[in-house]
C-alpha cells in the first residue's frame, strides 16, 4: 500500500479536525495489546482483532516503552516519525458501544501512536520495521503518554518537550504555554 504525507493512499478519516493530516498520517498499535484487552473485555472480543482501534499498522515486537519521541522507522520502502500518542475520542466508544473503552486506554496507557510520513513509499503486511534514528533517546514513549493524559510533568520535561525534535507541533504548542506561564 503507498503511504504520502497525508497517511495511506485510500484511507480517509470522517472528521479532519481531529483525526488526520500529516501529524496523524499513519496510526500504529500494537498487536500484543489485545489479549489484555479482551481479559478486560470479554463482551468485545470479536472486535478487539487487528485493525479493531482504527490502526493503519498493528505492529508486532513494538510497544510504546520501546520507542521514543521522534523515532524514525523504516517501514517498508517508507520512513515514518514517531509523534504523538492517540487521544481516543467518542468515536471509539460508538464503535464499541461502550464508553469504557476510551478512558480506559487513558487508563491503561496501551494508546499506540502516530507517525508522520518523513519519506512516502510502499507499506505491505509483514514488512520489517527497522530504527534509523533516535533524536531524543532519553525521553521514552510511554512517558509522552503519561504527561499528555495525566499532565504531571517536571519543568525540566516541558522544557525538553518544546525543543523536541520530530514532537507534533500541537505537543510542542501546549509545552511553550506551560513555559510560559510557569
Amino acid at each position: 500500500m503507498k503511504v504520502e504525507a497525508s497517511g495511506l493512499v485510500g484511507d480517509a478519516q470522517a472528521d479532519l479536525k481531529v483525526h488526520g493530516g500529516p501529524e496523524k498520517a499513519v496510526y500504529a498499535y500494537a498487536t500484543e495489546h489485545y489479549p489484555a484487552w479482551a481479559l478486560d473485555y470479554p463482551q468485545h472480543r470479536e472486535k478487539l482483532v487487528a485493525g479493531g482501534f482504527g490502526e493503519n499498522l498493528t505492529i508486532e515486537g513494538l510497544l510504546e516503552r520501546d520507542i521514543c519521541v521522534g523515532d524514525v522507522h523504516r517501514v517498508g520502502s517508507a520512513m515514518l516519525q514517531v509523534c504523538q500518542p492517540r487521544q481516543p475520542c467518542f468515536k471509539l466508544a460508538l464503535y464499541f458501544e461502550d464508553s469504557r473503552v476510551p478512558k480506559a486506554m487513558v487508563r491503561n496507557g496501551r494508546a499506540g501512536w502516530y507517525y508522520r510520513v518523513v519519506a512516502p513509499g510502499e507499506i505491505n503486511a509483514g514488512d520489517k520495521i527497522s530504527l534509523i534514528e533516535r533524536p531524543n533517546p532519553d525521553f521514552r514513549f510511554d512517558r509522552l503518554i503519561e504527561i499528555v493524559n495525566f499532565g504531571n510533568a517536571s519543568q525540566d520535561e516541558i522544557r525538553a518537550m518544546a525543543a523536541m525534535a520530530g514532537l507534533a507541533g500541537r505537543l510542542r504548542a501546549r509545552a511553550d504555554a506551560a513555559l510560559r506561564s510557569a
